[in-house]
């Protein structure tokens, strides 16, 4: 059944011409360089340091690490970090 939906959602993104990340509820990433990163359609942060931060996903986390990691802003879907970003990876 999953499948079945996963597919009508896509086929309604290609039709419409809408983002698969918000049809999808997938993150979009958006990082400058090794110093900012800007994450959209988290679900909530699971841990904060100054070398990482975990986020919550529709499915799976998403782990950030770096060193002297800040967060300049959070809102219920949005945050964005500040600070020296080694590795972005996905987990499910």
């Amino acid at each position: 059944m999953r499948r079945i939906n996963r597919k009508l959602r896509k086929l309604a993104a290609d039709l419409l011409d809408l983002p698969q990340d918000v049809v999808m509820d997938l993150p979009r990433v958006t990082m400058i360089g090794d110093r900012q990163l800007y994450i959209e359609n988290h679900r909530g942060v699971l841990h904060f340091s100054s070398d990482k931060l975990r986020l919550a996903l529709s499915k799976g986390e998403l782990e950030v690490t770096g060193s002297d990691l800040v967060i300049r802003t959070i809102w219920t879907e949005e945050v964005f970090v500040e600070g020296f970003i080694k590795n972005i990876e996905v987990r499910e």
